[in-house]
């Protein structure tokens, strides 16, 4: 019994779990989250297998620092190279984590260009090679995929027993296509339908699947998505956007409206504190996607959120916001 189905078990009720997000979940965010409202399994930002055995190791391994506070954690990898996915699932088994995920719904255009991401969908048997290749190098690990309903229609009929014939751990659909990116509201009775296929597929051998489903898209809170794994019959849900600005997430904070601002940036500067602190050689710039989160909601919060857009140092941001609550500009 894989961590999943040990997980699954003990758990009343669907999993709720981090979405992987390019530049969002990184070590300080994840470490942030397990803080103050732990989901029941984190996912890593996805990072290029290629990238680590070809060139660019020595920046991307830093993308899979983690925290014991995070576990269980997967780590994430994209390829359309069946030897480097296996070796990115040797490394994660020598990191330590809990399992590994293969991203196969991604749309942006350089990892489509490589094969990757949602390119895999074009592509079954390689994706299967990917899959597998994950499985042989994860010395035991559960391997998962999150993918999408299809490419430019709705493929899941299809595609989907492809990827439950690899027999992975979990398979989390996003519920739209790629074509559609994130411009069309998430249709949840595909992930519906995708339980029925799993329900009713069966192996070689007439063994029932075992692979859990998880739905991914436009879900608001941890209440929204109980609602949705109930009507839906999902073993879990996937939350992203909604972690923007409120890592009480997973707590049962329905918005970060109801923590108060001064905890809301208190906690924003102890997160600006972390990102300087574990990922030097990233972008600064990359914390103002999440002052814009956490600052807004209130008079004041606009030319509050004006002066950290100019910051470039975890110090400034401190100083600005101390001076913010000292003069009781709320």
């Amino acid at each position: 019994m894989n961590f999943w189905q040990k997980l699954k078990k003990e758990k009343e009720g669907p999993l709720m779990v981090l979405a992987p997000m390019a530049d969002v979940t990184d070590p300080a965010f994840r470490r942030i989250i397990a803080k103050y409202g732990k989901p029941d399994v984190t996912w890593t930002e996805f990072v290029s297998a290629d990238g680590l055995f070809l060139g660019g190791r020595e920046s991307l391994i830093k993308d899979l620092v983690f925290s014991e506070t995070e576990r269980p954690i997967i780590a994430q990898f994209f390829t359309a190279r069946p030897e480097m996915m296996r070796q990115a699932a040797e490394l994660a088994q020598e990191l330590g984590f809990d399992g590994i995920d293969i991203n196969m719904g991604c749309p942006d255009k350089s990892i489509e260009k490589q094969g990757a991401g949602a390119a895999h969908i074009k592509n079954p048997q390689g994706a299967l090679e990917v899959v597998r290749a994950a499985q042989e190098g994860s010395g035991g690990l559960p391997v998962s995929v999150k993918t999408r309903i299809g490419y430019n229609t709705n493929e899941l009929e299809t595609w989907l027993p492809t990827l439950l014939s690899a027999k992975p751990a979990v398979i989390t659909i996003h519920a739209r296509t790629r074509k559609e990116m994130s411009l069309v509201p998430a249709r949840w009775e595909h992930v519906k339908r995708s339980v029925e296929i799993r329900d009713a597929w069966h192996g070689e051998s007439g063994e029932k699947s075992e692979t859990l489903i998880f739905g991914n898209g436009d879900v608001l809170n941890t209440s929204h998505a109980q609602k949705l794994a109930v009507e839906t019959g999902a073993d879990g849900v996937m939350l992203g956007r909604a972690i923007f600005g409120n890592p009480w997430l997973f707590s049962g904070v329905e918005s970060n409206n109801t923590i108060s601002i001064s905890e809301r940036l208190r906690v924003m500067v102890e997160h600006t504190k972390l990102f300087e602190d574990l990922l030097p050689h990233k972008s600064f710039a990359i914390m103002k996607k999440h002052y814009k989160a956490y600052v807004n909601g209130w008079d004041g919060a606009k030319e509050l959120r004006m002066k950290l857009m100019e910051t470039k140092t975890a110090g400034e941001v401190d100083v600005i916001v101390k001076e913010y609550l000292k003069n009781g500009l709320l």
